[in-house]
């Protein structure tokens, strides 16, 4: 017994405060023990990070409890809208590994929700304002201060009517008229301060054409739509709170008179994904996007999961990240450094050790013959036995890293240095023995000789070297170009940040490597390969890159360097 109570027990302790909610509400009957929720996107970007956190809510809370779990675009105004970005929210829900349902669209409901504005107009709960917007705007009064009336306020049913058809006929420009919900302006919480539910656009939709000119406002279509699918959580983020009780007002006039206590969709909410060094206003990606200021949607700077996609991130670590970060009723700003060490954690078990050398400088093994190769075993994952092995070809040429050769180094600088010796990865312990320079001073080749009988994998061959470092045979070495991103912004909260934000872009959010070399194994992998170049980082073939021109994009590097440099 005590054993049963301890797993339920810690069943609970790993809910979160919805789970806890959507439990409750299924042990209890309500809506019939059914569970359905939503995920509604609007159609006018593409899905970032932000996005990501309220997928895995909204999918993640029905597949838990035997839900179902519907996609509905939000496309109420097409002023802003386009397929484009509908396939490309398909895609990158599909990516995160999600299922929906059933696909909507609040446009489905388009001639429901006139209906409904219209029974609001005959019983004088909503009428046709001729104002502007800033006039309407100023009446509203303040949080402490009721409104005014509108003087339309009470114009005749049939006049309203009329306008309202004359609206959506075309008959009227765009902010000459509006309709309005007649609520009270002097309630305390301003969105039943006589709401705007309806306005003019007259550009053609992407699904219904030039059939409407007069769109219902997200207030307006959000909790019908909702409640026509038969959604029982609605489930947003914290900006939603005071938005509820007109979200609950909504539904009550639309089923008036009717029981809805247990057969109704429920708003809860939580907190946002807010991210350092980055911003998630969809205004403000899209200008960088057509400003040229990133190379498009899925720069791989970009916080959108197709970015994230394109740099290297997996799946599982965006979910990771979001797991990590978890779902409170506060907004906090969290570290842009989380996301890379859930990408770490993830990443380490999947990718495919290679090597790369993105700083080179040759290396020559004098003792090795000249016209010798030998293949070398290189364990693909040595997380994942699964995952095989591949050769690497080790020869008298080589190619390491500038930075791991040192001619004069100091105590405790383990990598090649004139007497001392090192281990190259897969293959022989060598000694370096001196380097040339050129008239600069620059080295240009450094010099060892190896131990024949020291062979990674042969008997007695275990002899202790404090260093290991990597290479790729300087023969067999495929030209790279390798791009290194970093944070896109150079503040760490860019949207509280009172200057522009173009001003605020990191200008070494993009560093171009050109004179790189990877081995063979490496430049065969198709892009989105997750893949460790060891000792560097985890990278990603790009979806530029060809057999003859291999591209990598750095995901993260292996260890957080961005946290030394602010602590430096």
């Amino acid at each position: 017994m005590s054993v049963m109570c301890e797993h339920t027990d810690e069943k609970k302790k790993s809910m979160n405060f919805i789970e806890e909610i959507v439990a409750n509400d299924l042990s209890e009957g309500l809506n019939n023990g059914r569970l359905q929720t939503r995920f509604p996107p609007e159609p006018n970007g593409y899905l970032h990070i932000g996005h990501a956190k309220a997928i895995c809510m909204d999918f993640g809370v029905a597949q838990k409890y035997g839900g179902v779990c519907n996609l509905r675009f939000d496309d109420t105004n097409p002023q802003k809208e386009d397929t484009e970005y509908v396939d490309a929210i398909l895609e990158d829900i599909t990516w995160l590994g999600f299922k929906w349902g059933n696909v909507y669209y609040a446009s489905d409901y388009f001639q429901q929700l006139w209906d409904f504005a219209v029974r609001l107009i005959k019983e004088g709960k909503a009428y046709v304002d001729e104002q502007s917007s800033e006039q309407i705007a100023q009446q509203k009064g303040t949080p402490t201060q009721a409104g005014t009336e509108s003087p339309y306020r009470n114009r005749p049913t049939e006049e309203s009517l009329a306008l309202f058809e004359k609206m959506n006929r075309g008959e009227v420009e765009e902010g000459a008229m509006v309709l309005r919900a007649k609520i009270d302006m002097a309630s305390p919480n301003m969105h039943f301060r006589d709401p705007v539910i309806y306005r003019v656009i007259k550009r053609s939709h992407h699904r219904t054409g030039d059939t409407w000119k007069a769109y219902p406002m997200y207030d307006f279509a959000h909790g019908q739509s909702d409640y026509f699918e038969g959604v029982t959580h609605s489930l947003c983020t914290l900006e939603f709170v005071p938005h509820r009780p007109l979200y609950d007002y909504f539904i009550d006039l639309l089923k008036e008179g009717k029981d809805l206590q247990d057969h109704r969709p429920r708003q809860y909410e939580f907190n946002r994904l807010n991210l350092t060094y980055t911003v998630m206003s969809k205004r403000k990606l899209l200008a960088l996007v057509q400003e040229g200021l990133v190379n498009g949607w899925d720069d791989p700077r970009m916080p959108t999961l197709c970015g994230l996609r394109r740099r290297g991130y997996s799946p599982e670590s965006v979910k990771g990240f979001v797991d990590m970060i978890g779902y409170t009723k506060f907004d906090a700003l969290n570290d842009y450094s989380m996301l890379e060490a859930a990408a770490r954690e993830d990443l380490n078990k999947r990718a495919l050790r290679v090597s790369g050398v993105l700083n080179p400088v040759k290396l020559t093994v004098t003792n090795y013959p000249e016209d010798k190769e030998e293949p070398m075993e290189a364990i693909n994952n040595p997380e994942n036995e699964a995952d095989g092995v591949h050769t690497v070809t080790f020869s008298r040429e080589l190619w390491i890293e500038r930075e791991d050769f040192m001619e004069e180094a100091p105590k405790k600088f383990f990598r090649m240095t004139p007497g001392k010796e090192v281990r190259l990865k897969n293959a022989y312990i060598v000694k370096c023995t001196g380097c040339k320079k050129n008239d600069n001073g620059e080295v240009e080749e450094v010099f060892c000789e190896y131990d024949p009988d020291s062979r990674s994998g042969m008997p007695g061959a275990d002899r202790k070297v404090k260093g290991t470092l990597h290479w790729v045979s300087r023969r067999h070495a495929v030209k790279a170009e390798v791009r290194l991103y970093d944070r896109l912004f150079s503040v760490e909260n860019p949207s509280a940040d009172e200057r522009d934000f173009r001003e605020l872009l990191n200008p070494d959010s993009l560093k171009v490597l050109t004179e790189c070399y990877v081995e063979p194994y490496a430049a065969q992998q198709p892009p989105l390969t997750y893949l460790q170049f060891q000792r560097i980082g985890y990278f990603t073939p790009d979806k530029e890159s060809t057999p003859g021109h291999p591209i990598y994009n750095r995901t993260v590097n292996l260890k957080d360097t961005w946290g030394k440099q602010l602590k430096g």
